[in-house]
């Protein structure tokens, strides 16, 4: 056994270091978009592939995370129109009526009516008949293995990759519960480059986090004498607790009247500070070509009846970087 795995291990080194022939080598470089994580802040992503498309950019690899999965795997279905109504036609209360809280399961959100909205938009679309090659990243539950799904049914892949620990529930698929990409993989630039991407363009939703993981090194731990509020009695009084403070935080409110944040908002903050510090480490360690960094630190992570003003925030940013894609195609273009 040892020595077939050698011999493949050669035949591969060796169809590797064989030179594309022109007849097989494309005229210009495969442009991959790798669309990352920042759940409402990931409208801004529309707005990006909006002024793309306008630019006769368009994308042959697309990976996406949580949200980037979400945008990026209606594009490729060709059913971005409908999510762009959908998400500009969200208000406050309709994005609350869409959150379906349970008291049991896996998460606080029970994603059923999410997932027939899916379900009926994408319809039975599989990915490997979609016309853009397409990935979502998403990590196993238990073991953190960062998983592709690049084959099957498109929707449940989508949801697999934005289920958020503790919101939303794990997904099963061929045997592995998965959950959010965002947890191994937030801006997948890597995922575009082993589908075939020569140019890697990405998307950080969360780079508007100026002052953020800086340490504080001498700080002083002061007694706290106030008692907690009592939280009721019986076994599913914290859960309550917390699909409250959810419903809340939907509302607008994230402090409770001492001024100590919801448990919501607490949970909330936890995803982006994960988000973030990942995004940093792996963009540093496989660093993308070109980099669209909408500033959308002012709109909350659940905020998804602001979709207007994301969209609008990231065609501005994908507007600005315009001439640095262009640049980095032309330097592509003249290597091959």
């Amino acid at each position: 056994m040892l020595q077939v795995l050698k011999r493949r291990h050669a035949a591969m080194m060796m169809a590797d270091a064989e030179p594309d022939s022109p007849e097989t080598r494309p005229a210009h470089p495969t442009i991959g978009l790798a669309l990352g994580s920042g759940v409402a802040r990931g409208w801004a992503q529309i707005g990006i592939l909006r002024v793309l498309e306008r630019e006769g950019i368009r994308p042959k690899v697309i990976a996406g995370t949580s949200v980037g999965a979400v945008v990026g795997g209606n594009w490729v279905a060709g059913t971005l129109d409908q999510l762009e109504i959908f998400a500009r036609r969200l208000t406050r209360r309709s994005v609350f009526g869409l959150m379906d809280l349970s008291f049991t399961g896996s998460g606080l959100v029970g994603g059923r009516r999410l997932r027939d909205m899916l379900d009926e938009a994408l319809r039975d679309r599989t990915i490997e008949h979609l016309p853009t090659r397409f990935a979502a990243v998403t990590t196993e539950y238990g073991t953190g293995h960062e998983v592709w799904l690049t084959r099957g049914h498109l929707a449940t892949a989508i949801r697999a990759s934005y289920a958020i620990p503790g919101i939303f529930e794990p997904v099963k698929v061929a045997g592995r519960w998965l959950i959010d990409g965002a947890l191994v993989n937030p801006i997948p630039v890597s995922t575009a480059r082993a589908m075939g991407a020569d140019l890697v363009i990405a998307v950080n939703l969360n780079a508007d986090q100026i002052g953020r993981s800086t340490v504080i090194a001498d700080h002083v731990a002061e007694p706290h004498n106030t008692e907690p509020a009592s939280a009721g009695t019986g076994l599913l009084q914290p859960v309550r607790g917390v699909a409250q403070a959810m419903s809340q935080y939907f509302s607008g409110k994230t402090a409770m009247p001492d001024g100590a944040p919801s448990i919501a908002a607490v949970m909330v903050d936890a995803i982006n500070i994960t988000q973030d510090r990942i995004a940093r480490s792996r963009l540093a360690g496989d660093p993308p070509d070109v980099t669209i960094a909408p500033r959308l630190g002012r709109i909350g992570l659940f905020e998804f009846h602001r979709a207007d003003e994301a969209i609008a925030i990231g065609a501005e940013a994908a507007e600005k970087m315009l001439p640095e894609i262009r640049e980095a195609f032309a330097v592509l273009s003249e290597r091959r």
